[in-house]
C-alpha cells in the first residue's frame, strides 16, 4: 500500500517521512532526483545552524543529489561554501547550487568523470583556484549493480565499481592532500553492505570494505599531521542510486519488511547528512579513524 508514512516531530510541524514507495525504475547509474517520487527529504525545516563550520571550504562529490544534496545543504546552513563535483546530473546540480546560494553560501559546481585521476586533480585544483584553500574533502560518489551470481558480474562491471567507489577516493584524497592543514576532515562513504555483506551487490559491497579499511589506515597515516579521517556507513537510504539499480519491484519494498532494518524503513538523506556534519566540525576533534552507523538500528560488528 502506498503511501504510508512515518510522522517525526511535533504535532503542529510533523514530518512526513514514507516507509513505502511506489514501483519505479531509471537505467542509467547514478540516477536523478528530480525524476524521484516522492522525492527524497535533504533537509529538516527545524534544523537552525550554529556556525560549526563557517569560513570554511569543502569538496562534495555527488553532492548534486542524495545523501551528498543534504550534506552539501547542511554544510552551507553551517557556514561552509562547497565545491560539487558530479557526473551528468546537471538539472539535479543546478538545484542544489541554486538552494545552497539560497542559504548564503558559494557552490562551485564541476561536471566530470571521477573515474579519472587527472579529473580528480582538477577538481582540487579548481576548488584552490576559486576558494583560496580546502578543509573538508567528502568522498561520497559511487555505483553498485546487482547481480545474482558473481559468474555474472563482467570484467567491465568490477572495473567500474572499483574505479568509482574506491580508486576515485584514492586520487581525490592525493591530490587534496598537500592543501589540507591540521584540524581538517577527511570523510569516506562506506555502506552497511561493507560489514553484513549483500548476496546481490558482491562488487559493491567489497569495495565499501575498501573504504572502511581505507578510512582506518589512512587516520593512522595522517595522525601525525591532524588531519582526521572516518567514514559513514548507512543502511538503506532513499536516494537515486536505488532507483537507478534496483527493480522497479525492489524499490517498492525497499528498506521495509526486514528484520534486518528493525525501525522497518528507508532512511532519508537529512537523517544521514547530520553524521557527516558532526565528522566534519570540531565536534569529533578526538575521533579518527570511525565510521558511523546511520542505519536504521541495524546491528554490526564493527
Amino acid at each position: 500500500m502506498y503511501p504510508i508514512y512515518n510522522y517525526i516531530g511535533e504535532t503542529e510541524r510533523c514530518m512526513k517521512i514514507p516507509i513505502a514507495f511506489p514501483k519505479e525504475h531509471q537505467d542509467v547509474q547514478p540516477g536523478l532526483e528530480y525524476l524521484m517520487n516522492p522525492r527524497p527529504i535533504s533537509e529538516n525545516p527545524d534544523y537552525i545552524g550554529s556556525h560549526k563550520l563557517e569560513g570554511k571550504v569543502a569538496i562534495i562529490t555527488g553532492g548534486d543529489s542524495g545523501i551528498g544534496r543534504a550534506v552539501a545543504y547542511l554544510f552551507a546552513t553551517e557556514g561552509a561554501d562547497v565545491v560539487i563535483p558530479y557526473l551528468y546530473e546537471k538539472e539535479d546540480a543546478e538545484e542544489t547550487k541554486q538552494r545552497i546560494e539560497q542559504l548564503g553560501k558559494n557552490c562551485l559546481l564541476i561536471q566530470t568523470d571521477l573515474m579519472d585521476p587527472r579529473n580528480c586533480a582538477d577538481v582540487v585544483k579548481r576548488a584552490i583556484e576559486t576558494y583560496g584553500h580546502l578543509d573538508v574533502l567528502v568522498n561520497n560518489h559511487g555505483v553498485g549493480f546487482p547481480q545474482k551470481s558473481i559468474i555474472d558480474i563482467t570484467d567491465e562491471q568490477l572495473e567500474i565499481t572499483f574505479k568509482t567507489n574506491i580508486l576515485s577516493y584514492f586520487y581525490l584524497i592525493k591530490a587534496a592532500l598537500p592543501y589540507l592543514k591540521e584540524n581538517s576532515s577527511i570523510i569516506n562513504t562506506a555502506s552497511s553492505t561493507a560489514y553484513q555483506g549483500s548476496s546481490l551487490l558482491m562488487d559493491y559491497s567489497a569495495s565499501k570494505g575498501a573504504v572502511v579499511s581505507l578510512t582506518r589506515s589512512l587516520s593512522l597515516s595522517l595522525e601525525e599531521k591532524k588531519i582526521r579521517v572516518n567514514a559513514v556507513a548507512s543502511g538503506p537510504t532513499w536516494t537515486p542510486l536505488i532507483v537507478s539499480s534496483l527493480s522497479a519491484e525492489g524499490v517498492e519494498t525497499f528498506g521495509t519488511g526486514t528484520a534486518s532494518v528493525p525501525m522497518r524503513r528507508a532512511g532519508q538523506p537529512f537523517e544521514i547528512a547530520t553524521s557527516y556534519l558532526f565528522l566534519a566540525s570540531d565536534d569529533s576533534r578526538y575521533m579518527s579513524g570511525k565510521v558511523l552507523h546511520p542505519d536504521g538500528g541495524m546491528i554490526m560488528n564493527t
